[in-house]
């Protein structure tokens, strides 16, 4: 499996845009992302999201970091 980059919570919320996704609602640093007939997915809003929490992330929108690694 490649190495996922090391990305801000604003670049990851940019990524997930461009598969269907949109901002529903924000409590704090952390964004509340749903798409129609998908899992919604929370992101931090933080500089820098370590890539465990990246992995969960995606496992949540269930995209293989492969698929991911396609929008770089």
């Amino acid at each position: 499996m490649p190495q996922l980059p090391l990305l801000s919570g604003k670049q990851l919320i940019k990524i997930l845009a461009k598969l269907g996704y949109s901002v529903e609602r924000q409590r704090g640093s952390h964004i509340r992302l749903s798409a129609p007939e998908k899992k919604s997915v929370t992101v931090p809003n933080y500089k820098q999201i370590d890539r465990s929490l990246l992995v969960k992330i995606l496992r949540d929108a269930k995209l293989k970091p492969e698929d991911f690694l396609s929008f770089f």
